[in-house]
């Protein structure tokens, strides 16, 4: 048994991969259906930010709040879980901030609140406010086309078939991909690792996330590969983040790397976010698991050719950022807020506002990643029938990491809730879903009802 806790404040390769896309659509929904609620919750007080108070200061419960932490125990006791760490936030300040089990099992390192986490698909959303922020400096709108401002996808074709003799089929866009669509993962691209299709394969022949690419790189391949849907057709999980990246460095005229640095991670205070583990913070680094035959937790990097300690070439705005609990509640209550933190603005409340709406075109067949009553904005997914999507709130928007990693921003509860693991496989538990049943059961006065 592993019953190690620390607390804070208040009591194959594709296959892994694709259990963690697959467990985004777990990010929103828990296991009671709540309220839907149109109305937003009062003004979150501003500054000094995530201050730790006691629940009851919130209106929350701590003896129901601490299940959180006893749940994520009881994962780690049962050899599903290596450690945790979870955070959660209301009216802008840390009601619960623990850590449990641990960071390196073979060491029998302790989890701790500072543990430094691969958060993957997490990137996504930190890349959208970046492209967001030179939106509002009039870089661009969203429904210029995508190769206005990267020539290197200039004139897509869109895949149409195949020949009596496997040779691909390819006809004109209908209309040009657009940023709107680019940021909405409904401009045709796909990931290459999560389904099988011509242009999958395309994808991979041509290695489009080797980790020794530039961006520019990157973009060059991919405009050698056909769209694998017409655009504003389908939504498909693609590496249009990455894409999105490369058009920061673009309409920025400096690096995607150094451009975060200087407009995101250094203004909020995020320390320990970047692309990859400087030694001097090695020790902290959590080590990554997935399941071996027998069902036990077994190490494995998800990409094998990934070195995390080493500054990489590729910076990719779809997953390549590491960071902490404490870094992305920082983000996301920044988020929270209207685009402020501490009195640092990073985007206006409007700007913010745009990125958690339905963007996805009014015609698009399919649903996202399967999940019902779920819509998708500009890099996040969005809660838009809490009944149909087994949550709470209307209007949540939230993500989630292949290596576990998941996070929810709730505007109606005035609510940030952070979880921190690193782990992929067949045996990994529902966590999203647990944690978000057992911390909405501690809100002893919800704004929503």
């Amino acid at each position: 048994m592993i019953n190690n806790r620390n607390t804070f404040g208040m009591s194959s390769r594709y296959g892994l991969l694709a259990a963690g896309l697959l467990a985004l659509a777990s990010c929103s929904p828990a296991t009671n259906n709540g309220s839907t609620q149109a109305s937003a919750s009062p003004a979150p007080e501003i500054g000094p930010a995530l201050q730790t108070v006691a629940p009851e200061a919130v209106g929350m419960d701590s003896d129901r709040l601490d299940r959180v932490t006893e749940a994520m125990q009881g994962y780690v006791d049962d050899g599903l879980l290596a450690g945790v760490v979870t955070m959660a936030a209301r009216d802008n300040k840390v009601v619960h901030f623990e850590s449990v089990g641990y960071r390196d099992l073979e060491s029998q390192a302790p989890m701790s609140n500072d543990a430094i986490f691969r958060i993957y698909s997490m990137t996504k959303p930190i890349t959208g406010v970046a492209l967001m922020i030179l939106y509002e400096e009039g870089k661009f709108r969203l429904s210029d086309p995508v190769e206005k401002y990267l020539p290197e996808l200039m004139e897509l074709q869109v895949y149409a078939g195949q020949d009596d003799e496997g040779n691909i089929i390819t006809e004109p866009q209908q209309h040009k991909m657009t940023i709107r669509e680019l940021m909405s993962h409904t401009g045709g691209l796909t990931y290459g690792i999560f389904a099988q299709s011509p242009v999958d394969s395309l994808y991979q022949d041509a290695s489009l996330l080797a980790t020794d690419l530039t961006l520019a790189e990157f973009t060059r391949r991919l405009g050698e590969i056909p769209l694998k849907h017409q655009p504003g057709s389908t939504w498909e999980y693609s590496v249009a983040v990455d894409v999105q990246g490369y058009l920061v460095e673009k309409l920025a005229g400096q690096s995607f790397g150094e451009f975060l640095e200087e407009r995101i991670f250094e203004p909020l205070g995020m320390i320990d976010t970047d692309f990859h583990v400087p030694e001097e913070k090695a020790s902290r680094f959590a080590q990554i698991y997935g399941y071996d035959d027998a069902g036990n937790l077994a190490q494995g990097e998800i990409f094998p050719d990934a070195d995390f300690l080493q500054d990489p070439v590729f910076e990719s705005g779809g997953g390549g950022l590491v960071s902490t609990a404490n870094d992305y509640m920082r983000f996301s209550q920044m988020l929270l807020n209207g685009g402020e933190l501490d009195g640092v603005r990073i985007l206006a409340p409007l700007t913010v506002d745009l990125m958690h709406r339905d963007q996805t075109p009014a015609a698009m067949g399919g649903s996202i990643l399967g999940a019902g009553g779920t819509s998708f904005g500009l890099d996040f997914a969005i809660i838009e029938d809490p009944v149909e999507a087994e949550s709470y709130s209307k209007g949540e928007y939230y993500w989630g990491g292949a290596a576990g990693t998941w996070f929810w921003i709730d505007p109606v509860e005035n609510l940030v809730f952070v979880g921190m693991i690193q782990q992929a496989g067949p045996r990994l538990p529902n966590v999203r879903a647990t944690s978000k049943r057992l911390l909405y059961q501690s809100i002893m006065e919800p704004y929503g009802i």
